[in-house]
């Protein structure tokens, strides 16, 4: 846990000074939705529905267009003002990558399934994608999250859903353990399986993918079981980042989601990201108090305008006893 200058670091992950702590759900709610009605007046699309992106299709192709880092565009290269221009447009033009995402989609199960929200893709995963791939690409000094410890991290994603964050996020970590309920197993591992050839069986290190585990994780099954014997339902392997994207929605989801949480922590190791995008207001109350009653724990607002509304993002750290 360290404070370097206008950046707080907690383990992987790296926030600005002008991110708040939070102590208290009710002023949080307040502070956080009296912005996003204020954001709501300028906003010239503000419909965005359930915030789900297309919930007819079978298949979906997600491209990200990375642009090139900012300070090669200033950068000086010796030679004649020519060969200046032609190198440093072959840099930039060099540093430019499209990351490009094949997912599946099962829209029967969102449909016959009752609660089952996570068989298809969900804008939060795209955009929370989109800010990570394109921070570590552009080397942008103050990143979220910190590139030197990320490529040696655990990162485990709760409610993964479609897979997207693990088919976009493989290749920058050391080990990403791919979690979700029993229903959703066979399309995770169909879209990792799209995404890393030869996964999981003929993936092996330093395949793209090799590092991908996907593996089953309901989070009232663990927060129903004692806690000796909670080993047995996930992997040993301790956890530096724990991801839990657009996950908060039903109310008898927060407490097992919490004690989900709350027992991946290590402290002072383990950073918990949640990105939430803005619903029910009584919901997010709730899931706040919850987190706050949980002993041990700093909670901060991430700051720096990193996501946009309606989103609002949270790191957790839990402190040694």
């Amino acid at each position: 846990m360290n404070e370097q200058g206008d950046v707080v670091l907690r383990g992987v992950v790296r926030i600005t000074t002008d991110s708040e702590p939070v102590t208290d759900a009710d002023e949080e709610v307040f502070i956080i939705y009296s912005d996003l009605q204020a954001n709501s007046k300028s906003d010239t699309d503000p419909f965005r529905g359930l915030g789900h992106v297309d919930s007819r299709k079978d298949t979906m192709t997600i491209s990200f267009e990375l642009t090139a880092p900012n300070h090669l565009s200033d950068a000086k290269i010796s030679g004649s003002q020519h060969t200046r221009k032609s190198h440093k447009l072959t840099k930039v033009m060099d540093k430019t990558k499209t990351v490009q995402i094949e997912l599946f989609q099962d829209k029967t199960a969102l449909r016959s399934r009752r609660g089952d929200t996570g068989s298809v893709l969900w804008k939060a995963s795209i955009d929370f994608a989109r800010l990570i791939l394109q921070q570590l690409h552009a080397q942008v000094p103050d990143s979220l999250l910190k590139a030197s410890i990320l490529k040696s991290a655990h990162v485990l994603e709760l409610g993964a859903g479609t897979g997207l964050l693990a088919a976009a996020f493989a290749p920058l970590v050391g080990h990403y353990t791919v979690t979700d309920i029993g229903d959703l197993q066979p399309l995770l591992r169909k879209n990792i399986a799209a995404n890393f050839t030869g996964w999981p069986d003929r993936c092996v290190p330093p395949a793209l993918g090799s590092n991908v585990s996907v593996e089953e994780l309901d989070w009232v099954t663990l927060s129903n079981t004692a806690p000796v014997q909670r080993g047995k339902l996930v992997s040993d392997r301790p956890v530096d980042l724990v991801l839990a994207v657009d996950c908060i929605y039903h109310p008898l989801l927060l407490p097992p989601l919490l004690e989900t949480i709350n027992y991946l922590a290590i402290p002072e190791r383990t950073a918990v990201l949640v990105v939430v995008e803005l619903r029910a207001e009584d919901v997010i109350r709730e899931f706040l108090a919850l987190w706050l009653s949980h002993s041990g724990w700093e909670i901060w607002r991430v700051g720096g305008s990193l996501l946009h509304k309606p989103y609002v993002m949270w790191l957790g750290w839990r402190i040694a006893p």
